[in-house]
């Protein structure tokens, strides 16, 4: 099957965490997968999405909660993390189109969950590295964080930094940003 390119999937996770290394027995797995799909066309933010997946190796601590202002409670209807990597490929054709995020960690994020689950990885072979593609399109000396990159490009930053929904969508503001000089009618 062809790539579609009629859509971009920028992905921002949030996974569990501590102030320092994990307890003994837990490891850090995906809670949120934030979406935002942009359409390619118009260059615009379509849709932001939150999938909320209950943990299966470790407990959402005081540290995480306060970083990403997920709590425990918020998980009891959410699905497996197989659940949420088979909504991607279902409702979002995940596995043809391009997955975009700000740096490689969400990628190796999925990557390794994947692998500790034994689930699909659910997107296809190619990444866009929106923080990479900022830094090297402003001439940059180094990748700088998702809230520097929209200070400097006048965009004020929506909803609240370490929630995957709120911050895919940011981040799908600044590529957004960056793709369109590109676009020959120069909007």
């Amino acid at each position: 099957m062809a790539r579609k390119l009629d859509q971009i999937l920028v992905v921002d996770v949030e996974s569990t965490c501590w102030d320092g290394p994990p307890p003994d027995g837990e490891e850090s797995e995906i809670i949120e997968i934030g979406l935002c799909v942009v359409d390619v066309e118009t260059l615009m933010r379509s849709s932001k999405h939150s999938i909320l997946v209950k943990p299966d190796r470790s407990s959402i601590s005081e540290f995480c909660r306060d970083l990403t202002t997920l709590r425990a409670e918020m998980f009891a209807d959410a699905g497996s993390f197989g659940d949420a990597c088979r909504q991607l490929k279902k409702e979002f054709a995940a596995k043809d189109r391009l997955l975009a995020s700000w740096g490689d960690y969400d990628r190796r994020q999925f990557e390794r969950c994947c692998h500790a689950a034994n689930v699909g990885y659910p997107f296809g072979i190619s990444h866009l590295n929106v923080k990479t593609h900022f830094a090297v399109s402003l001439g940059l000396p180094h990748e700088v964080g998702l809230d520097a990159a929209c200070q400097r490009l006048g965009i004020e930053m929506e909803g609240t930094h370490h929630r995957g929904d709120d911050d895919a969508w940011n981040i799908a503001g600044v590529l957004c940003r960056l793709l369109r000089p590109n676009r020959s009618d120069g909007e």
